[in-house]
């Protein structure tokens, strides 16, 4: 589904040059459930950021469903990533002046979706994460967990075959980020791809697969035999 050849990110100023990513090589099948680890600055959000077709990579090769990312125009990217991209954010990153329906149906609208079509999505959604009950509120009156359930309803609602979660309990107490981990779980039990950005070793057990970054680059990977017995090894 996805590939990365020796690719590279470098930031540029007039006074320095800085090298947030170094030479990755990355395969992500269809259907993994990807945990991405490593220290703060070390390009995690970097690498999820290019993942998700919001930042371009300065070298190398973004393989995403065997066609070559590099080059696009931005509106190419788009087109890609609205309809196979959901976008899970530590901060939520909701509309604060639309309610929790409006929020979710927004992504569809985008898609062009009829209305019948895109309500009856957007319901469906809602009441699978357990939120339906307050579709007409706004953000502002929500839980940190269930703002965090409206951002994996509105991730989930355009079907999509890759989802990219930055820290998605980070802002959560423990039984919420366990419900939303447990979301994400069974969302890719049912096939769709899961890649997580988290400092969360108990979340990252969640996967299948756990790689873990260091200055840029790939220092080290486990399989999800090897996943399972860190989590016994707790």
């Amino acid at each position: 589904m996805i590939t990365l050849k020796n690719l590279s990110k470098i930031y540029r100023t007039e006074d320095i040059e800085t090298t947030a990513l170094n030479d990755i090589n990355l395969v992500v099948n269809s259907g993994d459930f990807l945990a991405i680890m490593g220290p703060s600055g070390c390009g995690k959000s970097t690498l999820l950021s290019i993942l998700g077709m919001l930042e371009s990579h300065t070298s190398g090769e973004y393989l995403f469903l065997d066609e070559d990312l590099t080059g696009k125009s931005e509106h190419n990217l788009s087109e890609i990533r609205k309809s196979n991209i959901g976008f899970i954010f530590q901060s939520f990153n909701l509309i604060d002046d639309l309610t929790v329906f409006e929020n979710v149906v927004l992504p569809l609208q985008y898609l062009g979706v009829p209305k019948e079509e895109r309500e009856q999505r957007t319901e469906a959604i809602l009441k699978r994460v357990g939120i339906d009950h307050r579709a007409n509120h706004l953000p502002q009156f929500l839980s940190g967990g269930q703002q965090q359930r409206v951002a994996v309803a509105r991730a989930l609602v355009i079907n999509p075959k890759v989802v990219l979660a930055d820290e998605p309990t980070g802002n959560l107490d423990s039984k919420n980020g366990e419900d939303v981990m447990q979301l994400l779980r069974d969302l890719n039990s049912e096939g769709t791809t899961v890649i997580m950005v988290t400092h969360s070793e108990v979340d990252a057990q969640y996967g299948n697969r756990i790689v873990r970054l260091f200055d840029g680059k790939i220092i080290a990977e486990h399989s999800e035999k090897q996943v399972k017995e860190v989590d016994y090894a707790e």
